[in-house]
C-alpha cells in the first residue's frame, strides 16, 4: 500500500508488522519518562494509534476521537506513538482532557517506527512516523493494521474499533 502526504508518495523505513503477525514488543518514553512497552501478549487488547505529531490538527483530533471512542470498552489499552517528546505530550493530554489513552514516545532511536515499518523516510516529515493504526487482540497477534494512504488524514475510526470487538477482516476496509 502507498502512503501520501499532501498528494506527493513517501517512503516508509522498517520491518513492517502486518495481519495476522505477531506484533513485536517494543519499550517507549511514557509521558513521566518511564518506560513502558507496547506489543506482544498483554492479556488484553492493544490500540496503537501513531501519528506524526500531536502538535498538527489532524493528530490532535485523532487523540481525542479515539480518548472518547475507547472510554466505554473494557479490556482495552490504547496508546498514542509519535516522536513528540514526552513533555509535549504530557502537555498535550492535560490540556485536551485525555484520559483513555497512554502516550508513548518513541524519541529513543524510533525503535517502534523502525520494527512496525511506519518511520517516514522521505517527504518533508521524513523521520517522524506516518499515521497508522494497529490492533492487537490479547496474545500479541496483529488482527487490523491500517497504514493511512493520506497522511492529512483521518484514520478509519469505526473499522478499528469493530476489529476489538472479532468483526471486519483487518485490512483497513468498511467490511
Amino acid at each position: 500500500m502507498s502512503v501520501t502526504f499532501k498528494g506527493t508518495a513517501v517512503e516508509l523505513e522498517g520491518n513492517g508488522v502486518n495481519v495476522g503477525q505477531i506484533a513485536p514488543a517494543v519499550e517507549l518514553v511514557a509521558k513521566d519518562l518511564s518506560t513502558i512497552s507496547v506489543g506482544g501478549a498483554s492479556g488484553k487488547y492493544q490500540v496503537l494509534i501513531v501519528v506524526p505529531s500531536l502538535d498538527t490538527g489532524v493528530c490532535a483530533t485523532e487523540a481525542r476521537t479515539f480518548n472518547q471512542k475507547v472510554a466505554s470498552k473494557s479490556n482495552v489499552e490504547a496508546t498514542v506513538i509519535s516522536l513528540d517528546l514526552p513533555f509535549a505530550m504530557g502537555r498535550f493530554c492535560s490540556i485536551e482532557g485525555i484520559e483513555n489513552l497512554r502516550v508513548a514516545s518513541d524519541f529513543r532511536g524510533a525503535k517502534f517506527g523502525k520494527e512496525y515499518g511506519v518511520l517516514l523516510a522521505s517527504s518533508p516529515l521524513a523521520g517522524l512516523l506516518t499515521r497508522a493504526i494497529f490492533v492487537l487482540d490479547p496474545n500479541g497477534v496483529v488482527v487490523y493494521k491500517e497504514l493511512v494512504s493520506e497522511i492529512t488524514t483521518e484514520p478509519n475510526y469505526d473499522a478499528a474499533l469493530k476489529a476489538i470487538s472479532g468483526g471486519g477482516c483487518g485490512c483497513g476496509c468498511s467490511h
